[in-house]
């Protein structure tokens, strides 16, 4: 079935979806919406996350009827599963929290796999008029102004690194010379946390004087796992670590990353293949050298720790 699937046509279908959840997101009030919480108060919802999907779920149908379509806002534990079927993988509003306080790093993320693989992915970031789009085998790219018409603003569409020519990306050194993302997650006790709260501090503390930290040069939080992931991707920065994540989260993401040379492996030590939704992701740019390096020095960051997250 994949030779008949046309998905440069998906993708297309796709940025003209993600350009109309980003008018909707945009013309929302979140002072003024519905807004709930799911495992916590962390763990937010907004009826425009749910607005959102239904448009999305409802396009998606339409055009292609006989695909699967996983949503966040629809997910059922236990129920809902990827399959190898030809499937979107979409989560309405990711970063919803930033959302709620008008923080402007929150997106739409809509990704498409077959055979449980990323194949192609369109993240759009309305408040920046920011989108990255990705096909397998046919590169990634990163467009600001994206929505924009005027003459005064032209899209700028750059490609990021692909696979072929990752040798014009810099090579990952120690981790003590990187820019590491990573997120608290909802979860906030019980031993994944403490793995994570350990893990923050050791990469931050000092390596000097007999110190045992790794000193990297920061922490960032964008409070999106895909825009966290289509950072590395872009070369923005170097790593991105993360348990509690579902595939909605990072399905387009990677897609993106791989194209652009990335890498993704487990967030747990040890595992150089990880499935899309195992829930726990480490995200390496593209580069000339180190990839494989580097993860084994994150990996003795966290040492013995291992994160655990049920579906």
């Amino acid at each position: 079935m994949s030779d008949t699937i046309n998905l440069q046509e998906i993708h297309d279908t796709l940025v003209a979806i993600a350009f109309e959840a980003g008018r909707m997101i945009l013309a929302a009030d979140p002072s003024d919406i519905s807004t709930g919480t799911k495992m916590n108060s962390a763990d937010i919802v907004t009826e425009t996350d749910q607005a959102v999907e239904r448009m999305v779920s409802s396009r998606l149908q339409t055009a292609y009827p006989s695909f699967a379509f996983v949503g966040e806002e629809t997910y059922v534990a236990g129920t809902t599963h990827i399959t190898a079927a030809p499937t979107f993988i979409v989560d309405p509003i990711d970063g919803t929290t930033n959302f709620v306080h008008g923080f402007p790093f929150a997106c739409i993320s809509l990704g498409f796999t077959l055979d449980r693989v990323p194949t192609v992915g369109v993240v759009y970031n309305p408040f920046q008029d920011l989108l990255f789009t990705g096909i397998r085998g046919g590169g990634s790219y990163m467009q600001r102004n994206a929505s924009h018409q005027l003459p005064q603003f032209p899209p700028q569409r750059l490609p990021l690194a692909g696979k072929g020519d990752a040798s014009r990306a810099p090579a990952l050194g120690k981790l003590s010379a990187a820019l590491v993302a990573v997120e608290w997650g909802s979860q906030r006790e019980g031993e994944n946390f403490e793995v994570k709260a350990r893990t923050f501090r050791k990469l931050t503390a000092s390596n000097e004087n007999g110190g045992a930290g790794s000193m990297v040069h920061s922490l960032r939080s964008l409070g999106s796992a895909a825009l966290n992931i289509c950072a590395t991707a872009a070369g923005q920065v170097d790593l991105y670590w993360e348990g509690g994540c579902y595939a909605w989260d990072v399905a387009a993401g990677w897609c993106i990353l791989a194209e652009a040379g990335g890498r993704m492996v487990s967030g747990n030590p040890g595992g150089w293949e990880t499935e899309l939704d195992s829930r726990v992701y480490l995200a390496v740019r593209g580069a000339a050298a180190g990839q494989s390096e580097i993860v084994e020095e994150f990996w003795g960051v966290i040492g013995d720790g291992r994160m655990d997250y049920q579906h």
